[in-house]
């Protein structure tokens, strides 16, 4: 089992469990794990060890159903699978089978990346968010209903991925989700909060009567909450693949579901269920040199921004000042248990080269299939030469919004920037197997509990309000990122692998959700490790902080009054503010000559590590 990361405890660290498997391949059988009530708010996590595989996750029954599977000689993608199914159970709010996902896939150095994300009906239009006067909806008009669900995609993915690097079998990889749904579980203290603070999900009728009880208050803290109809439906995927859920009866609830609603109908049809497809793409991979050490930074392409603006960022930070500032004392002095923090001249460096970033996010990035990129490639905006005179535009005084540069060779674009607008949700799961593969996968129904519509037990994606609600500017102008048929609407997913360079080493896993905050939190990690030293656990600790293009965010309570101070003097908004991410990382580490796994998951949020 997982050690916690403690130096008395290094030697008790387990040595490698020999699997033994049958001649017809490794088998699996799910033991339910004890449910200890879970926290929320703020719970300090010492970070975990492991020597032959890991998994990390958001609700430790998640996790352990992936660290079952790796257990019983399972890959990662066997374990991403089992870890998808019992989250779309235990963390309803935040991903699951009405949903999509993006998916890196590492076998040494080789990466693939799936991109499960949702897509528009056919019978979307450009306008499906315009009011009768022109105007975009306010977002949760838009969100709440049948209007705002996409194309569900994240088991045609996984199922795609399976057939390609799966061991067990992928009826085996429902049973931990099948049997936590039928003999119930125990809602965690997250979930509760969530439910209780909730202003929507109660008027889907199919929702109201799982979620709350007779007089409509959330199930309590601990309650063994069962949910037999989406043990039925798992089952049917058990036996039938995607096509259980994108064809059939369940196909027809979903379809019912969204045309049918009262005030906010959709446009989903039968047609386009059945007629998804998963992509695989090539994952965008960048160098990122550190003193002697040459990194590959790989996350997830276009339709997602987010590896774009992680190494923009990284990429323009590395052209100032802020690579020889170290951190500084927390508001809470040396003695302060969280550690400490980032200084004020590194978060206004930061702040500075995420304008920049988010402003080009703005203008480029949308999906593939309908928006070519700049230069004709997208690794023109993380070209060195690009971001190294990106970087000159950051001066003494906060620039306050970003413009969208020109990378060499691309023409002006005839698209305007999208304006700024909401977006949440998410869940993260990074994962190491012991035959080399890892998986870093940021999966996602978008806000919290999605549409808000319940169907045979499953929460349905709000997708399509990813898309800019305005399709065009006020002169006529279209936005890259608008509502098109068959689209797949951008995203800040950044499910991460780096590696040594020079080795092909992968050194680490990680991600977060958070929305376009998703971004941030990823990058700060990285920062952390990479560049402070920091282990997963300690570099997910940090505070978080970010910008969206306008204000200087910083999460409360975690910076000095003169840090807040000396920002607002550099002409910086700044807020202060709850940011909830849900950080998961894995990195390689050779403690007294010998490799390990480190791991760490977000205090902020109920998940945990697991490995031997």
């Amino acid at each position: 089992m997982t050690q916690n990361l403690s130096r008395a405890r290094w030697a008790a660290i387990a040595a490698a469990v020999v699997l033994t498997a049958c001649a017809s391949g490794p088998h699996f059988d799910y033991t339910v794990p004890d449910q200890p009530e879970g926290s929320s708010g703020y719970t300090e996590k010492p970070g975990w060890a492991t020597k032959r595989f890991a998994v990390a996750a958001a609700n430790h029954l998640a996790t352990d159903a992936g660290y079952q599977v790796l257990k019983a000689g399972g890959t990662a993608v066997d374990a991403a699978i089992a870890v998808q199914m019992v989250l779309t159970l235990v963390e309803p709010q935040s991903s699951g089978i009405g949903g999509g996902a993006f998916l890196l896939h590492a076998a040494g150095s080789k990466v693939e990346a799936y991109d499960g994300r949702e897509t528009a009906p056919r019978g979307a239009t450009e306008n499906l968010f315009l009011q009768a006067d022109g105007k975009p909806m306010a977002f949760h008009d838009a969100v709440v209903g049948g209007r705002s669900v996409g194309v569900p995609g994240t088991v045609r993915m996984l199922e795609q991925a399976h057939k390609e690097h799966g061991k067990l079998a992928w009826s085996a990889l429902m049973q931990p989700a099948i049997q936590l749904a039928e003999n119930g579980f125990k809602v965690s203290a997250r979930l509760h909060t969530l439910l209780a603070s909730e202003k929507y999900l109660k008027q889907d009728p199919a929702a109201r009567a799982y979620f709350y009880d007779a007089a409509g208050q959330p199930w309590p803290v601990g309650h063994v909450l069962k949910n037999p109809e989406l043990a039925d439906v798992l089952r049917g995927i058990a036996r039938r693949g995607s096509k259980a859920l994108l064809e059939g009866d369940v196909a027809e609830a979903i379809v019912a579901k969204v045309q049918r609603h009262p005030t906010n109908p959709g446009t989903l049809t039968l047609a386009d269920l059945a007629g998804y497809q998963p992509k695989k793409r090539d994952a965008l991979c960048s160098d990122y040199q550190l003193g002697a050490k040459d990194f590959q930074l790989c996350g997830f392409p276009p339709p997602s921004s987010g590896a774009i603006a992680v190494a923009q960022i990284l990429g323009i930070l590395k052209n100032t000042d802020a690579t020889a500032l170290p951190l500084q004392e927390g508001p809470g002095g040396a003695q302060d248990p969280l550690g400490q923090v980032p200084s004020a001249d590194w978060l206004y460096l930061y702040n500075e080269a995420a304008r920049l970033a988010f402003a080009d996010r703005a203008l480029y990035v949308a999906d593939p299939d309908f928006v070519q990129p700049p230069a004709g490639s997208w690794k023109s905006l993380v070209d060195p030469a690009y971001l190294a005179k990106r970087a000159k535009l950051i001066g003494p005084q906060s620039m306050k919004t970003g413009q969208p540069g020109t990378p060499r060779g691309a023409q002006r674009m005839a698209y305007a920037p999208m304006p700024e607008q909401p977006e949440y949700g998410t869940s993260h799961i990074s994962i190491v197997d012991g035959q080399g593969n890892a998986v870093a996968m940021t999966t996602t129904i978008e806000d919290q509990f999605g549409s808000r519509q319940m169907v045979k037990g499953f929460l349905l994606n709000n997708e399509l309000t990813d898309f800019s609600l305005a399709p065009r500017d006020a002169s006529g102008q279209p936005i890259a990122n608008r509502v098109e048929p068959g689209k797949r609407p951008r995203s800040s997913m950044a499910p991460t692998l780096v590696f040594d360079k020079a080795t092909g080493e992968l050194l680490m896993s990680g991600g977060s959700p958070g929305g376009a905050m998703i971004i941030h939190y990823t990058a700060k990690t990285l920062y952390g490790i990479f560049h402070w030293g920091l282990t997963p656990q300690q570099a997910i600790n940090l505070p978080n902080f970010g910008t969206l293009g306008g204000p200087t965010l910083l999460e409360e309570k975690r910076f000095t009054s003169a840090t807040v101070e000396s920002l607002r003097q550099r002409g910086a908004e700044v807020r202060e503010m709850n940011m909830t991410s849900g950080l998961q990382a894995l990195t390689r580490a050779h403690i007294h000559g010998e490799p390990m796994w480190l791991g760490g998951a977000d205090p902020r949020r109920e998940g945990v590590v697991m490995g031997d």
